[in-house]
């Protein structure tokens, strides 16, 4: 594999892709995007306005873009929509130098962690958000399961689950990264 470029965290809402990247970006000395905030800026508009307004479908096109040139750039921690992954072929089509991440949560942990910005979650906007979580979480992980790296985020804080994917992106023959150089 070759040296990495770039950190693609992927899994469920509410798994802590956007509070875990923030710091790995930090201590990597890489930048981070969250690719729902660039949706959202090249949109003009939420993510609960674009599902509304103009439907899952075309959330979805806009959130390929965004991708697409997040991950053109190197030196990048990306913190993926919890559908992006969750698209057949996605982990699968990531650029050479990408390492991929799945933070593992249960449904029950991300529709805890989920509650105080259920504003903010369109697909557990519905009257059984667990049941839902549940559902979309069965659907999901066997896409998740594709990623290079797998760290279960429940019950820890974001500085231990940071600390474990360091651990492993430092320990994972043939991942080189800004560490090793340290």
């Amino acid at each position: 594999m070759p040296p990495s470029r770039r950190l693609v965290l992927v899994g469920f809402m509410g798994c802590g892709k956007s509070s875990v990247g923030r710091l790995l970006a930090r201590r990597l000395g890489w930048d981070f995007l969250d690719l729902d905030a660039r949706v959202e800026k090249a949109e003009g508009r939420s993510v609960a306005a674009i599902f509304a307004e103009s439907g899952e479908a075309h959330f979805r096109a806009a959130e390929a873009r965004e991708a697409e040139r997040a991950l053109s750039r190197d030196g990048v921690v990306l913190a993926a929509g919890g559908g992006w992954a969750a698209q057949p072929g996605r982990l699968a089509g990531l650029p050479e130098g990408t390492i991929s991440v799945w933070l593992r949560v249960s449904a029950e942990e991300a529709v805890r962690r989920a509650r105080p910005r259920s504003g903010r979650r369109p697909l557990l906007a519905g009257p059984d958000p667990l049941g839902t979580a549940r559902e979309l979480l069965s659907r999901r992980e066997a896409e998740y399961a594709r990623a290079h790296l797998e760290v279960d985020t429940e019950g820890r804080t974001v500085e231990d689950v940071a600390a474990r994917v360091l651990q492993l992106l430092e320990s994972e023959p043939g991942i080189h990264t800004p560490l090793e150089t340290c």
